[in-house]
């Protein structure tokens, strides 16, 4: 690995991870290479969707050129659900920004759980999953963030979901209540 020299140039070969290269006339070398921010208007529809919600992409590879994640948002509509889907090998995790979301999964989507504002929702790989607005009168606004750099979403147009799911309660397994 390079050592962080100040004098690495522009037009060397490229940095390894966790470098970055000085810019033309003596830019700072973080100033291209270092913290992006993505303004909010300014996300990216271009990438996998699912009936149901409208995904944008904030972080990427193609965006910033990031190398193991993926993050972006999702909104739904009132009293909206989405079609049945995984994400393959990735894990995810959704934010609940706004409204509130009523998560169904399993082969059959026969469990059910509910999150609202400053909840976090853990996705494994490989899980069968439908997101719903619990809400008839809010949108639903949310913030995703997958294992990759790229989104993978396969959608799962034939599955029969139960008639009554089984509610489940996380339960921490670090700080159990006594």
């Amino acid at each position: 690995m390079h050592d962080h020299d100040p004098d690495h140039a522009h037009g060397e070969a490229a940095p390894e991870a966790g470098e970055a290269r000085a810019g033309p006339a003596g830019e700072a070398r973080w100033k291209h290479d270092g913290v992006r921010v993505i303004p909010g208007g300014q996300l990216d529809p271009n990438t996998a969707q699912t009936p149901g919600m409208f995904r944008q992409a904030a972080i990427n590879h193609a965006r910033v050129g990031a190398q193991k994640i993926w993050a972006g948002t999702v909104a739904i509509e009132p009293d909206a659900k989405t079609g049945v889907h995984h994400h393959g090998v990735l894990e995810s995790v959704i934010y609940i920004v706004s409204g509130r979301a009523r998560m169904r999964w399993g082969e059959r989507l026969e469990y059910v759980a509910e999150a609202g504002p400053g909840d976090f929702i853990f996705v494994p790989p490989f899980v069968p999953h439908q997101e719903i607005n619990a809400s008839t009168d809010e949108p639903l606004h949310c913030v995703l963030v997958r294992s990759d750099n790229e989104a993978v979403v396969v959608n799962l147009p034939d599955v029969e979901p139960v008639e009554r799911p089984e509610a489940v309660h996380w339960i921490d397994p670090i700080h159990r209540q006594p």
